[in-house]
């Protein structure tokens, strides 16, 4: 099954923080005096000014937490490569694992014979990780015959300019299919919650225009609308 994310945290009126947190390098008043209200039009101002000039420490003030369930250890993996972000994922050390539940790659379950070895090999290294078990090795221990594609839950915390550092990354076409349906999906609700942060986000075909990768794709995208859709 896809992975499932959801939006359980995030800073306060996000925008206006970003906002105030820029107006205050460029103004001589206090700190405190210079929060923006609601309504204040000069929030998007300064947001797309940041934006365009590149001064994008401000971004760093508002934080967003997802939790993620149904993700793959392969793709966990790679996600925790983001050091400037936070993360607790469920422990395969001390939570015994009860069912045989594994992300099944597209590639492989479009092949009936393929997805059959597939699901023979889960069912007897889950097989075998009870016997040990049972044998009395530790949770820890047994763990070790688990496969790679496993299904794991996690929550995760970035901060809105590494967030779109994960974006640019994670969304290219480039990217492993799996961390970049999760990518699309924290995009969307990140979205939602605080579009003038993140409009636009993505890679930099669409961001900067030009493809940032060593080798290009050859389809850049050329709009959110297009990223965000499932057959992207």
């Amino acid at each position: 099954m896809a992975c499932e994310v959801q939006l359980v945290a995030q800073t306060p009126a996000p925008e206006r923080v970003v906002a105030s947190a820029a107006k205050l390098c460029y103004s001589p008043s206090r700190a405190s005096d210079i929060f923006l209200g609601p309504g204040d039009e000069s929030v998007v101002f300064f947001l797309k000014k940041l934006r365009s000039i590149g001064h994008l420490s401000p971004f760093e003030h508002a934080s967003f937490t997802f939790a993620v369930d149904g993700l793959s250890r392969v793709a966990s993996h790679q996600l925790v490569r983001h050091r400037l972000a936070s993360f607790s994922q469920q422990s395969q050390r001390y939570v015994k694992m009860t069912s045989a539940a594994a992300v099944t790659p597209p590639s492989v379950s479009a092949l009936p014979e393929a997805k059959d070895i597939f699901e023979r090999q889960l069912s007897s290294a889950m097989d075998a990780y009870g016997r040990l078990i049972a044998l009395g090795i530790p949770k820890e221990d047994a763990r070790f015959i688990l496969p790679h594609g496993a299904e794991t839950s996690l929550m995760l915390t970035m901060n809105a300019r590494e967030l779109h550092h994960f974006f640019s990354l994670r969304l290219c076409r480039r990217a492993q299919w799996e961390i970049r349906d999760l990518a699309r999906k924290i995009l969307a609700l990140a979205h939602k919650a605080a579009p003038a942060l993140f409009e636009p986000s993505g890679p930099s075909c669409l961001t900067q225009g030009r493809c940032a990768e060593a080798q290009s794709c050859g389809r850049p995208f050329s709009s959110m609308e297009e990223i965000l859709s499932e057959d992207s």
